[in-house]
């Protein structure tokens, strides 16, 4: 009991940063798309990076791709990442993964959604509000197609 104290007692999970990486907006067929009446498709994908900046020091990545069509024309198209710099010291090489596929994420996720409606509603659309997202349920779809990748 003493030795679990002390292990997590010696644990760092510290956000050093939350920074907008990276955004971007198009709208390839503007003007004339706009005056369509119908209402567009909206396809949204998102993705999870992680890499090692050093030490103890690790920076992950939301990415999230939001495109809307009408039949084949595209309205716009959001690419953005949103990004956290996490201090993480003291964790067993079994959790990393998911405290960087999971909790970290979950941190990073709602500055994403916020950075991409208000993106979308300064382009003059309604804003884009992303739904949230069981990260977990996504690391484990990850592992189970990496999996199946090695085996295939």
């Amino acid at each position: 009991m003493a030795e679990q104290e002390t292990q997590a007692q010696e644990t760092v999970f510290q956000i050093r940063r939350v920074y907008l990486k990276e955004a971007s907006l198009e709208q390839p067929n503007s003007p004339a798309i706009l005056l369509e009446e119908e209402q567009p498709a909206v396809d949204i994908q998102l993705g999870v990076e992680a890499e090692p900046l050093g030490g103890t020091l690790y920076e992950v990545t939301v990415r999230a791709t939001v495109q809307t069509k009408i039949k084949e024309k595209t309205v716009f198209l959001v690419e953005a990442k949103q990004a956290g710099i996490f201090e993480l010291d003291g964790f067993p090489e079994g959790q990393m993964g998911m405290i960087m596929g999971i909790a970290c994420p979950q941190i990073v996720y709602p500055y994403l959604r916020s950075n991409v409606a208000d993106i979308t509603q300064r382009a003059g659309f309604p804003p884009v509000h992303m739904a949230e997202i069981n990260f977990q349920a996504m690391y484990e779809q990850q592992l189970a197609a990496d999996s199946e990748g090695k085996s295939a």
